[in-house]
């Protein structure tokens, strides 16, 4: 663990399609160019399709070296966190150094995708190992009802920048379809997402609902048969339905400097029991008791969706 603050690094977290993954978090909280109705980082504060250097590349750079010098056992580490990371002009320059310095680790691009229209947008992010865009909507009142964009952003724009960059790029593309039962689930809006989704050239459609504390209230996630029965109807895409699969690891202690780190993560991404107990190596029954300790001090709270507690820094 690093002995200076990290600002810009968060986990390592269990990502339930990437496995252990370390994020690097480009832009300032929560700096995005769509405000979604599920998004689990909370409303989005600077609305914008600007592209500037949010956070500078060598600050960024500085962190990532002092958490990877010691060649932590990760999977991948995934450009991601509190807003759109491709609105950060400083991205290929990290992404440069990352692939020079650590090659034996995977890189992703966690991305809503809405820049991918622009030609330098496409470009920063053909050396990415993974590349996980989303695609919530066809229709434009659809697209507007859940990613709420900022001003002048089509959602053809949107669809025809994703399949250019798909036709470009040769790494890993998986598509993210998140459900909102009663906004984009309705049969015409599912006949568009597979004829859409057939012209993109993807190697899976991940689709996904609500499992943690969203930005708006009133989301509610699709049932389990829901997902399934739209899984069909898409085929015959590449469909998978995404899991959380969750293992407790081995018992260590944690120092004070480790749960400023446990809290700055918790601060970007509310985490199950479980998955804290995976991301700091530590059985389910010390984390309920590391967790009590910080709730009666009001560092962390909770929330409920569905049947899942969610832990948050306050």
């Amino acid at each position: 663990m690093p002995t200076e603050p990290l600002n810009h690094i968060f986990g390592p977290v269990p990502s339930r399609r990437l496995g252990k993954s370390l994020g690097v978090d480009l832009i300032p909280f929560k700096t995005c160019c769509l405000d979604c109705l599920y998004c689990e980082c909370g409303k989005t504060t600077v609305h914008t399709l600007e592209m500037k250097e949010y956070v500078a590349a060598r600050e960024i750079i500085r962190e990532i070296d002092a958490f990877l010098g010691g060649a932590p056992a990760l999977d991948v580490i995934t450009f991601a966190g509190s807003g759109e990371p491709t609105l950060n002009t400083a991205l290929p320059e990290v992404l440069r150094h990352v692939r020079a310095h650590y090659p034996q680790y995977k890189t992703a691009l966690l991305t809503n995708g809405s820049l991918l229209y622009l030609e330098e947008v496409r470009q920063s992010a053909l050396p990415f190992d993974f590349v996980l865009p989303s695609l919530d909507a066809v229709r434009q009142r659809t697209f507007e009802k859940i990613n709420q964009p900022a001003g002048g952003l089509s959602n053809r724009q949107v669809i025809e920048g994703l399949i250019a960059f798909s036709k470009m790029y040769s790494g890993i593309l998986w598509v993210e379809v998140f459900i909102i039962p009663g906004i984009n689930d309705d049969e015409t809006e599912l006949a568009l997402f597979r004829e859409t989704l057939g012209r993109i050239s993807l190697d899976r459609v991940h689709l996904n609902t609500l499992d943690r504390p969203p930005a708006f209230a009133g989301v509610q996630p699709a049932s389990p048969e829901r997902l399934r029965r739209i899984a069909r109807l898409l085929a015959p895409l590449p469909v998978e339905i995404v899991s959380r699969k969750s293992e407790a690891g081995p018992r260590i202690s944690l120092s004070r400097r480790d749960i400023d780190y446990f809290l700055a993560t918790l601060r970007r991404r509310p985490m199950t029991v479980e998955d804290l107990s995976v991301t700091l190596g530590k059985n389910i029954n010390e984390m309920y008791v590391l967790l009590d300790t910080l709730i009666s001090k009001k560092l962390v709270t909770t929330r409920i969706v569905g049947d899942r507690t969610f832990y948050l820094a306050v």
